[in-house]
Parts: C-alpha cells; sequence; structure tokens
C-alpha cells in the first residue's frame, strides 16, 4: 500500500471521527437536558406547565406562558426592525455599492456580528432605556422595546451576509434578461432578483431569529425581567432564556425547580432545532435553483 493511499485513509477516519465525536456531544448534552426536563412532570402537570399563567417557583407555580409571551414581544419586535433594515443594506450592497464601498459595508457588519452581548446589553441599560422611558412617558425603559432593539442590532449582520450572498449567487443571466425587455433596475430588483433569491434570503431570516430566541445575556440586562402574561411592547417581560440564566445558580440540586429549567431547556432546543431544519431546508433550494 502506497503512502498517499494511507495518508488518504488516515484523514478520511480521523474526519470521520471527528464530525462523529461533535455528533455525540450534542445529543448527549441534548439527552441530558432531556431526561432532566422530563422530571419535572413527575411531580407538575404537563398541563400546568404549558398553561399556567403565573411563573412564581417560590409558590411552586410554573406557568410557561408569561415566559413564552416575553419571547414573543422580544422576537417580533426584533425581527420586525432587522428584517426590512437587512434587506435593504443587501439590496443596496449587491446591487448598488461600488467595489469599494461594498468592502466598508462588509468590514461594518463583521464588526457588529463580533460585538459581545454584555456590551450591547450595557448600551440597552443605560442609553437606550433612558430615550425609551423620556419618549413613551413610563417608569422605567427596561422593556421588550427596549431587548428587541438590541437584539435586532445582533440579528442583522447574520440576515445580511446571507441575503447577501443569496442575490450574488444568482447568474448573471437572471438581470441581464429583465433589463433587455425593458424592465428598469428597481423592478428587476423587485420582480426578479428577490423572488429568486428568496430561498436564501428567508434561511437567513431563520437563522437571525435562532440568534434572537437564543439571546441570553442581553434580555436578561434589558427587558426588566417580569414573568407576566398580560405583557406588551412597552411592559417588562422576561424571556426562556433569561429564566434559565437568572435562575439556575439559585436552584437546589434535584428539587422541582430545577427540573423546571430543565423543561425550558427543551423547548428552546425544540425551537432551535425547528428554526435550523427549516433555514437548511431554504439553504439547499437555494443552491438548488442557482444550480
Amino acid at each position: 500500500m502506497d503512502i498517499r493511499k494511507i495518508k488518504d485513509t488516515f484523514m478520511k477516519h480521523t474526519i470521520f471521527g471527528v464530525a462523529a465525536f461533535n455528533i455525540l456531544i450534542v445529543f448527549s448534552i441534548f439527552f441530558y437536558v432531556f431526561t432532566n426536563g422530563m422530571k419535572f412532570f413527575g411531580e407538575g402537570s404537563i398541563t400546568d406547565f404549558l398553561l399556567g399563567k403565573t411563573w412564581i417557583p417560590l409558590s411552586d407555580l410554573y406557568g410557561f406562558l408569561p415566559l413564552l409571551a416575553g419571547s414573543f414581544w422580544v422576537s417580533i419586535i426584533a425581527l420586525g426592525i432587522s428584517i426590512p433594515l437587512s434587506l435593504f443594506t443587501a439590496i443596496y450592497i449587491a446591487e448598488y455599492a461600488s467595489k469599494k464601498t461594498r468592502e466598508v459595508f462588509k468590514v461594518l457588519i463583521e464588526t457588529m456580528a463580533a460585538l459581545p452581548s454584555v456590551v450591547l446589553g450595557y448600551i440597552g441599560l443605560y442609553v437606550f432605556s433612558k430615550y425609551i422611558r423620556d419618549i413613551f412617558g413610563l417608569n422605567s425603559g427596561l422593556t421588550a422595546l427596549n431587548g428587541g432593539v438590541l437584539l435586532a442590532i445582533m440579528a442583522i449582520p447574520t440576515m445580511v451576509s446571507i441575503a447577501d450572498d443569496a442575490i450574488m449567487a444568482l447568474d448573471k443571466s437572471y438581470k441581464e434578461a429583465s433589463l433587455a425587455i425593458g424592465a428598469n433596475k428597481l423592478e428587476t430588483i423587485v420582480k426578479v432578483l428577490l423572488p429568486a433569491a428568496f430561498p436564501g434570503i428567508f434561511a437567513g431570516i431563520m437563522l437571525g431569529f435562532g440568534r434572537i430566541i437564543g439571546e441570553t445575556m442581553t434580555v436578561l440586562m434589558v427587558t426588566g425581567n417580569s414573568p407576566i402574561l398580560n405583557s406588551g411592547p412597552l411592559t417588562a417581560v422576561r424571556t426562556l432564556t433569561a429564566t434559565i440564566a437568572a435562575e439556575m445558580g439559585e436552584v437546589t440540586i434535584g428539587d422541582q425547580h430545577y427540573y423546571s429549567l430543565f423543561t425550558l431547556g427543551i423547548v428552546l432546543f425544540a425551537i432551535s432545532f425547528l428554526t435550523n431544519t427549516v433555514a437548511d431546508h431554504f439553504i439547499h433550494k437555494s443552491r438548488k435553483n442557482i444550480g
């Protein structure tokens, strides 16, 4: 057996081993979270958990809905801000910006992606909260709106990068054919390029949503941490991730409160899995369309 074949075989098995090890780690984490989360229902009711309207662990009330409402408001606000801004930015970078301007925007977007969440949390805590409080006449600016704005900033780099790549990856014949039959540049973008690049753009949105729903530190700092069901954009809320981060260090290992936080972890796992599955589907669809 020659040396080249030995090297190829060795690298093949090494790469396979690393990949299998990574998969094993992911499944081990999920198994650990799932088994501990299921122990919660040994004492608690799944109906009370899913439909409960109050989260007060000291009173043994573990209603899931207030936390879901908090995550919902923060996510909706973040998506409402980030999707249009990301789409317009991606269109400008891909279709209007010069080569030099494109490079500058790429650097800025990468810099945004590198910002630590705790730094954004401080900005929200001491800057944004003051303006939100003064503009809307609130007692406190620590609201779902504050968290949503910051999470939008965190999601924009992911959405812009993938949307830009999706538009740039389109064959030039799309644009040339549209312009050749008399469409102007704006009509070409709206009626030809965006529909053709939609699978990739939607994949970017889903991955951005995954970043939004999974963020912990920022929402822990700026949303007020109030698990209230009847919440809204201008009220304090608490998200699923913030609840786990805030309470895990204070619980007694093995009690119902401890296991309830793992149950929240199962919910987050399910949301992340669904988000990544949908994103992966549209990424493959985008590549198929391009191919």
